[in-house]
């Protein structure tokens, strides 16, 4: 497939959000002729198929944004120096080395074809069109979406410095002269809460397997309250998708073969991914997980658990979650480690999700037990009761473990349930920052030291942002003033 607006001598920012529609190739299920403008609902709909396909993208949730919420946040840690991407273990970053500025190139190409997809659909509507409700809605929630991720990889917490630079918001085509600066965080948040309240009403509340439906953007506004510290506003969304009953946790007993089957009963919203289109092979996250050669020599055992990780799930050692862990290649037979991830290989004995390769796995984005503990932590400050409750839906995945009670139940111990729950899912780090928590790594599971940063961070270290990349400044140089502090 083509590299339409993907030539990396300019922005993609800067000079890639132009005015035209030129912006996809002729794929059947994916994009839209880059010759052509929309014309249908079944246009609209094969541009929508391309934007979350764009969204599995290795610099996005195909690889590299999971890492990143995980690599950075404690729970992981390295077996070896040198074998990939450990830059985010370490932190070894610079505006001209080690950027990860695919990160900001890709969301905002992803950006462009949203912002394509609703021009196009505002036209038609202006001609007294229909028929693009769901499709608008679904384009200004995705939007929201990674404006929340751009936000969080490059601004400060909400509650820290809201005033602090957050990234551009760009909300329409450009002209390809365009060279926008940073809006603030507080007016990242308000664009993205703006959206998806406008999306909202416009979407339908029936699954929608591999796309946004009206429950995938409530999960997504209970997200972004929760980091707002918003926490009535979040409650109120984590409760409305949990009562509606369109989905359904899974028992202990299905929770670990739910990993081998594509959209369950607790997917509210999760990229499809096939061996001929979005399949990274051994660039997939699922491989970067694996233990070192387990499904070929170029497995190479990128990240492992970290020991504070596996001491919280040996809390219990019938803890269900166990069954998507494996032996990883510090592992022996007098002291085994089950260090090695499998959730995105299917299971430990790599089964996929029914597909050709065990690589072709899909994405699972937002699952239903994350709601239930966001739920927990947004009832927290005024209902003890109402949060144990929450919380003991998830905490039963580990049998042993007491149930949490109105008199016992914390912030720490709701942080130490998402992290045995959602590890791998790209969520510890952001957790860690905006609870204000400090993060240990685990460098002497292999003996290394860390130059690039401490051994305990938190979020006053200044590489918890990333740095606009030297690329980005010299195709937008108003922006160099505007570049993270101390890069």
């Amino acid at each position: 497939m083509k590299n339409i607006l993907r030539i990396y001598m300019f922005s993609v920012l800067a000079m890639g959000l132009f005015a035209c529609n030129k912006t996809l190739d002729v794929v059947p299920t994916n994009q839209v002729n880059a010759d052509e403008s929309i014309k249908t609902p079944a246009d609209a709909q094969i541009m929508i198929n391309g934007i979350v396909r764009s969204m599995g993208s290795a610099d996005y949730y195909g690889r590299n944004f999971l890492l990143y919420g995980d690599a950075k946040g404690g729970d992981m840690t390295i077996p070896s120096q040198g074998r990939g991407n450990d830059a985010l273990y370490t932190f070894n970053h610079s505006a001209t080395s080690g950027s990860y500025s695919g990160y900001w190139s890709q969301i905002y190409f992803s950006l462009l074809q949203v912002n394509n997809l609703l021009e196009n659909i505002a036209r038609l509507e202006a001609t007294g069109a229909t028929g693009y409700n769901s499709f608008k809605g679904q384009a200004l929630t995705l939007r929201a979406m990674m404006y929340f991720d751009l936000v969080r990889l490059y601004g400060k917490t909400y509650d820290l410095d809201k005033n602090a630079f957050g990234v551009p918001n760009v909300t329409t085509p450009l002209k390809p002269s365009a060279q926008p600066l940073r809006n603030k965080v507080n007016e990242n948040y308000t664009q993205v809460l703006s959206d998806l309240t406008a999306a909202a009403p416009l979407l339908g509340k029936t699954k929608a397997n591999g796309f946004i439906n009206y429950y995938g953007n409530l999960a997504l506004q209970a997200r972004v309250y929760l980091y707002m510290k918003d926490y009535p506003n979040a409650l109120k969304a984590a409760e409305e998708i949990i009562t509606s009953n369109v989905y359904t946790l899974y028992s202990n007993a299905a929770w670990l073969d739910s990993w081998k089957a594509q959209f369950g009963s607790e997917s509210i919203f999760e990229i499809g991914v096939y061996p001929l289109e979005g399949d990274l092979g051994a660039g997939s996250i699922g491989a970067y997980h694996r233990k070192k050669g387990d499904g070929g020599s170029t497995i190479l055992g990128w990240f492992i658990a970290s020991d504070y990780f596996l001491d919280r799930l040996k809390q219990d050692a019938t803890d269900v979650r166990w069954g998507v862990m494996n032996d990883d290649e510090l592992s022996t037979t007098t002291k085994p480690r089950k260090g090695s991830l499998y959730k995105f290989s299917g299971n430990t004995a790599l089964a996929g999700d029914g597909k050709a390769t065990a690589t072709a796995v899909n994405l699972k984005l937002i699952r239903l037990s994350e709601i239930y503990l966001i739920a927990a932590e947004a009832a927290l400050p005024t209902d003890a009761l109402k949060a144990a409750t929450y919380l003991n839906a998830i905490r039963k995945r580990a049998p042993a473990l007491a149930p949490a009670t109105a008199l016992t139940v914390s912030v720490d111990m709701i942080l130490d349930e998402r992290s045995k729950e959602l590890y791998g899912e790209g969520q510890r780090f952001f957790d860690m920052i905006r609870l204000n928590k400090s993060i240990t790594f685990n460098d002497e599971v292999i003996g290394i030291s860390v130059a690039t940063r401490p051994k305990t961070i938190d979020r006053t270290f200044y590489k918890t942002l990333l740095p606009i990349s030297q690329a980005e400044i010299n195709a937008n140089p108003g922006i160099q003033a505007q570049q993270n502090p101390d890069y």
